[in-house]
């Protein structure tokens, strides 16, 4: 049961920064990362990866401002290369509003398709806490995603903060979003097919691009699929009531850093803007159909619990899977385990139904 670089990066969030930020109190508690004690509150078919992955990142630097170069660095040391097919290739889009171009990769992608067989498609946006990651670190799980569904990917590579803040990431992801459907055509897709997919800041960034496309009225999307989604800053000011959730991969003072780096303001305050935000809109009427999977001991668990309740009340067909013992990315350090394989086969099921409506 070897960690892989390849499911590092297959998990899209596994950002393996287990030191705390210093000077924080939040976060510091008896099962707080590096001091977990039997790992028994991790399903036993994860806790020989749990443990490894603390070996492994036992010096990492701390997760400070300062320190952000640094993580990018070595996230970038985990990228696993591009698998021989299906085919992908990099593209410069118009940025919005002057802003500038967005690189994006496009996977699977065939012009020559029938007309009447053409594609379904998913915009996907990669995770990274907002802070690290990149979109060609993601092509050979994407590919091997595009393969299984006969669907066309484009991945955003998204601006980073805090040298860019929600504003200008969100247009990015937006840009990406639009130049999918203009470009359907060239591409093989079918318009009326197009799901928006991300895990962890790719899914709350995934969540804030259904919010717009719903409101821009430009785009329509088949499904938001939303994988242990960062969908709350509001997380980053309450201490979680179980103390394991949270422990392990992404703590509560990382949180704090990504949050703080892509809103410009601290995480939580009365100044945090509302469109920066998934879990602050005020309605959630009229959004496409939804997959929200989460480890229960993952820190996100309770803001995902409660929007896929919020999304239920405001009649969104919404599937929300929450699995026991299961910490941040797990799908893809483990993904060799039962439990990230049943994990995935929900989040396939859960495109092949929205692709087939």
């Amino acid at each position: 049961m070897i960690v892989s670089r390849r499911n590092l990066v297959r998990s899209g969030a596994a950002l393996a920064l287990t030191a705390t930020l210093p000077g924080s109190s939040f976060g510091q508690r008896p099962a707080a990362a590096g001091d977990i004690g039997d790992l028994g509150f991790v399903d036993p078919e994860l806790r020989p990866f749990a443990r490894q992955m603390q070996q492994m990142m036992a010096g990492d630097p701390p997760p400070t401002a300062a320190n952000i170069p640094a993580m990018r660095r070595q996230m970038a040391t985990f990228s696993a290369p591009p698998l021989a097919s299906p085919a992908w290739s990099l593209k410069q889009i118009a940025g919005r509003n002057g802003a500038p171009a967005v690189p994006v990769y496009v996977i699977n992608a065939n012009p020559s398709r029938d007309p009447a067989h053409r594609a379904p498609a998913i915009l996907h946006t990669h995770g990274g806490g907002f802070i690290v990651g990149d979109a060609k670190g993601m092509i050979s799980a994407l590919q091997d995603l595009a393969a299984t569904l006969g669907c066309v990917i484009v991945s955003v590579d998204y601006r980073l903060a805090p040298e860019t803040r929600w504003q200008g990431s969100v247009e990015d992801n937006y840009a990406g979003l639009k130049w999918l459907h203009d470009h359907a055509d060239d591409l093989g897709v079918d318009r009326r097919r197009i799901a928006v997919m991300g895990e962890s800041a790719g899914g709350g960034h995934a969540a804030l691009l259904a919010i717009a496309a719903r409101d821009r009225r430009e785009v329509p999307l088949c499904a938001q699929i939303l994988v242990y989604p960062m969908l709350d800053d509001r997380t980053c000011a309450r201490e979680p009531a179980n103390p394991h959730i949270g422990a392990l991969l992404w703590t509560p003072p990382k949180n704090v850093l990504g949050w703080d780096s892509f809103l410009g303001v601290a995480p939580g305050s009365s100044g945090v803007p509302v469109a920066a935000v998934p879990a602050r809109t005020g309605d959630l009427r009229g959004l496409p159909p939804t997959f929200i999977g989460v480890g229960a001991i993952d820190l996100f668990v309770d803001e995902d619990v409660t929007y896929a309740h919020r999304l239920i009340d405001a009649g969104v067909p919404t599937e929300l899977l929450v699995v026991p013992g299961a910490f941040h990315g797990f799908d893809g350090i483990a993904a060799q385990t039962s439990v990230a394989k049943a994990f995935n086969a929900a989040k396939i099921a859960a495109l092949t139904r929205a692709f087939a409506g």
